[in-house]
């Protein structure tokens, strides 16, 4: 079985395909989860990595679940609903677990529809950018389900309660521009120019020490759960870790030189 995710390497930035464009990405198959999980991992140890740019092959970004194995109670939906049960928590609910937490930061490069549980994978990435030919929707209410993969909790936090509530409880597509005015995308550009967008915004934040990429990430996180006071105390003890960097004291000289930094990732 050939690989599900597809890794290019450029300099400190990671982009990650999905390729399977006869299913348009769809994901059903325990082994795509698999990789999605050994991919945060090895991102998570490897410092020279900086930013990881998801996106996918052929005319969709991803399709969500495969409704022909719904249709059969295949893959992940087959067997009783206790196995069921299981397959969405040890399968497909890694995603979320491992992704969302993932110390580098994530840009969804949007190429086409993001679908269901498409549509969750683009939430848990941190920037999201679209293709004006993208469409969007939150569509499990649908086939008569839920959103098995934290939907119903990484949707509200971007584009509000109401606007998550009417994608979620209708099922509706929303277009591109839509998608732009909720804020569920930071950008729209030509389906030609998206990966050269993105990969723009990737080389912008790769240019940055990884150790304030990585911590800055951690607290924007953490602050979404945490109170204030918490989260001043994670950041006082973050900014110590930060300020005895090498990369802080290059970036601090750079400034005052006025020349370009050199970071060496220590």
């Amino acid at each position: 079985m050939k690989p599900f995710l597809i890794l290019e390497r450029e300099d400190a930035i990671l982009t990650v395909r999905m390729d399977s464009p006869e299913t348009r990405n769809a994901l059903s198959d325990p082994s795509q989860m698999q990789e999605f999980v050994d991919l945060c991992a090895n991102v998570r140890t490897d410092r020279s990595i900086k930013v990881v740019v998801l996106t996918g092959n052929g005319p969709a970004f991803c399709a969500g679940g495969n409704v022909k194995d719904m249709r059969e109670r295949g893959g992940i939906f087959a067997g009783s609903p206790y196995e069921v049960r299981e397959s969405y928590r040890n399968g497909i609910q890694r995603i979320p677990l491992c992704l969302y937490d993932l110390d580098v930061p994530v840009i969804a490069a949007m190429n086409g529809p993001a679908i269901g549980a498409g549509l969750d994978l683009a939430c848990m990435c941190d920037v999201r950018i679209a293709a004006d030919t993208a469409k969007f929707a939150e569509s499990f209410v649908k086939l008569g389900i839920v959103p098995g993969d934290g939907g119903a909790w990484l949707l509200p936090r971007i584009v509000g309660m109401p606007r998550a509530s009417l994608m979620a409880l209708t099922g509706d597509m929303i277009d591109a521009q839509t998608a732009l005015a909720w804020g569920l995308v930071t950008e729209v550009v030509p389906a030609a120019e998206l990966e050269t967008a993105a990969l723009g915004i990737a080389r912008r934040m790769a240019a940055n020490p990884a150790h304030g990429l990585r911590l800055t990430k951690r607290l924007l996180r953490e602050g979404q759960h945490m109170r204030l006071d918490s989260l001043l105390e994670m950041s006082a003890a973050y900014q110590a870790l930060a300020h005895h960097t090498e990369d802080h004291m290059e970036a601090v000289a750079a400034f005052v030189e006025k020349r370009e930094p050199k970071f060496t990732g220590r």
